[in-house]
C-alpha cells in the first residue's frame, strides 16, 4: 500500500508535500499535531485548486505572447472587428431601400406664346373722281361762309343756279365733310336773329322749311334754344 498524498514533516521542522508517488518541491511551514490531521486531509486538494487557477492562465498568457512573436512582423496589428456592431454594409442592407419619389408628369406642356395677330392694314384711302374731289372742296367753302343744313349744301351744290355738281357727288361731298349740324343750325339762327328780331316758333319754322334753311326740326329747336 502506497502513502497517500499529503503534507508531511521534514528533519528541519517544515512540511513537504507528498503527491501519492514522489515528494514536490513544495514546503509549508511546520503544524502543531492537532492541524496536522486537517491539514493533511485539506491542504493537498485547495493547493492543486490554487496552482491550476494560477497556472492556467499564465500557462494562456505565455501561449499568446509566443504566438503574437511568431506571427508578428512588420505590418501593423489587424484591428479587431467588433462582434456587436454590424458592418456598414449590412447595415445598409437592413434598411429598407428610400422610395424614389418622381416628380408628378404635368399635365400638359407649357402653352406656347401665341403670335400677336397681325395688325390689320390701314384702309387704304378711296379714290375720289375728279367731281367728288371738287364737290368736297365747294362744301367746305360754304361751310365757312354761313351755316348751312346738310339738305341746304346739297342743294347749292347740285342745283343747276348753283354750283351744277351732280346730285350723286354732291350727296358725298355732304356726307363726308367734317362738320356739326347742330352748330351750323346755331349760326344760321344768329344771322336770322341779326338781320330781324323773331319769335322762336318763326325762327324754327324758318330753319327748318322746305323754303327755308332745310335743317332738321330737332335741329332748328336746339339752334332756337340756343339764341333766345
Amino acid at each position: 500500500m502506497s502513502t497517500p498524498a499529503g503534507w508531511y514533516p521534514q528533519n528541519d521542522g517544515q512540511q513537504r508535500y507528498w503527491d501519492g508517488q514522489q515528494w514536490t518541491e513544495h514546503f509549508a511551514p511546520g503544524a502543531t499535531e492537532a492541524a496536522l490531521p486537517m491539514a493533511s486531509a485539506q491542504k493537498p486538494a485547495r493547493s492543486w485548486y490554487v496552482r491550476k487557477r494560477v497556472l492556467i492562465p499564465a500557462g494562456i498568457v505565455a501561449l499568446a505572447i509566443f504566438a503574437t512573436a511568431l506571427g508578428g512582423g512588420g505590418d501593423e496589428p489587424t484591428q479587431p472587428v467588433s462582434a456587436s456592431s454590424p458592418t456598414t454594409s449590412a447595415v445598409k442592407a437592413a434598411e429598407p431601400a428610400a422610395a424614389t419619389v418622381s416628380p408628378a408628369p404635368t399635365t400638359k406642356a407649357a402653352a406656347a406664346v401665341p403670335k400677336p395677330a397681325p395688325k390689320p392694314a390701314a384702309p387704304k384711302a378711296p379714290t375720289l373722281t375728279s367731281g367728288q374731289r371738287n364737290a368736297m372742296r365747294a362744301a367746305e367753302n360754304y361751310l365757312e361762309l354761313m351755316g348751312m343744313s346738310k339738305a341746304g349744301l346739297i342743294r347749292q351744290l347740285s342745283s343747276p343756279a348753283g354750283d351744277g355738281y351732280s346730285k350723286a357727288d354732291a350727296t358725298y361731298a355732304a356726307n363726308h365733310v367734317k362738320v356739326d349740324w347742330n352748330a351750323e343750325a346755331v349760326e344760321a339762327a344768329k344771322n336770322y336773329m341779326e338781320m330781324m328780331p323773331m319769335s322762336r316758333s318763326g325762327l324754327i319754322q324758318q330753319l327748318s322749311s322746305s323754303a327755308g334753311d332745310q335743317f332738321t326740326k330737332a335741329q332748328a329747336t336746339h339752334a332756337a334754344d340756343a339764341v333766345l
